[in-house]
């Protein structure tokens, strides 16, 4: 599992990187999805993939035990899961309101002050 989520994050990226140089703004918004996955991604294996208790500390120890993974990155990517879901959810609807007034998702199209 070590070994693979370089590769699955790196992936991610460079999916989103591409769909987000696309001219369409729902391939923006896809590239803008799997860029955000694969931040998440990364700040998760940051804390450490092992199987383990949780890391508390019991009565008389002074450190948690050895097999743990670190909850604060658990914590950020949840917190940015949610951030992340709200803007996108914003987003979708910006662009199916620009869609509906344009007529267009080329984003090069868009860029007109004519009504």
């Amino acid at each position: 599992m070590n070994l693979i989520l370089p590769f699955v994050v790196g992936a991610l990226v460079a999916a989103g990187l591409y769909m987000m140089m696309r001219r369409s703004s729902i391939k923006l918004l896809i590239g803008f999805a799997l860029l955000s996955h694969g931040a998440n991604l990364l700040v998760f294996s940051a804390g450490g993939l092992v199987r383990g208790g949780a890391p508390l500390i019991e009565q008389g120890e002074s450190l948690p035990p050895a097999a743990h993974a670190d909850p604060l990155p658990q914590a950020l990517v949840l917190t940015a899961m949610v951030i992340s879901f709200g803007v996108l959810a914003f987003a979708i609807a910006l662009v199916l309101r620009t869609y509906r007034e344009t007529k267009t998702d080329d984003v090069d199209k868009m860029t007109t002050t004519e009504r």
